[in-house]
């Protein structure tokens, strides 16, 4: 089974995050959750003090971000330039938003990157995921980061399960990924770059690149 869809450097532009050298030490992306807090509290001790402000424990927000007063925030947290937090977004601690980022209405977010210009505007839970440049999550989508029975979390890919060795793993979203509305992925759920999920999804496993899925069984290739 070829494993190289599956590498972090096959699913992400590591120029559209101020994480990249936390990328460049692993292989599989889903290896990087673990390393996010202390790479947050260290990477923040280095952020130049003219472009970002230390507000609260760890927490390093740049000065052209907007983040609404309704917005909690917990560290370590990493906010970049021009990112947008909105009315009552929940961010739990160990996550970096990236520049021009949106995290909106409702959302919750927990040990997670967002690379640049990522969105997750409305009512979404991105928990123990990484999600790629310019990738989209519609309403109401949800990274399911635990599975029922609480064993170690498995990567589905050509009927074979790849072990992960981790309890909690959402979804690794490749740049340019658009989720539609209400969709679910499931705890390890990869996705390859510049793939459409339809709306209403049940999502598990590797999807291909360049893809469009419309349902379990059924991906068609982008033309």
């Amino acid at each position: 089974m070829d494993k190289e869809q599956l590498y972090a450097e096959n699913l992400f532009d590591y120029s559209k995050t101020i994480a990249r050298s936390l990328f460049e030490s692993v292989k599989f992306p889903w290896e990087a959750l673990s390393k996010i807090k202390e790479f947050v509290i260290e990477l923040g001790k280095t952020l130049d003090p003219n472009v970002y402000e230390e507000k609260g424990n760890n927490i390093w927000i740049a000065k052209s971000a907007t983040v609404f007063p309704s917005a909690y925030l917990n560290g370590p947290l990493i906010i970049c330039d021009d990112a947008e937090v909105r009315h009552c977004a929940f961010i739990r601690g160990s996550a970096i938003v990236g520049k021009g980022a949106v995290v909106g209405n409702s959302t919750e977010l927990k040990n997670s990157i967002l690379f640049d210009g990522v969105q997750v505007p409305h009512y979404n839970y991105i928990g123990d995921s990484i999600l790629g440049y310019k990738s989209h999550t519609g309403a109401g989508t949800i990274t399911s980061n635990l599975k029922s029975d609480k064993s170690l979390v498995t990567v589905l890919k050509d009927g074979e399960m790849i072990e992960t060795g981790i309890k909690k793993f959402g979804a690794m979203l490749g740049d340019y990924v658009e989720v539609g509305c209400n969709s679910v992925l499931n705890p390890g759920s990869v996705i390859g770059r510049n793939t459409n999920i339809y709306p209403l999804s049940f999502v598990r496993g590797y999807i291909p690149e360049n893809s469009i899925y419309k349902r379990l069984g059924e991906i068609a290739d982008k033309i």
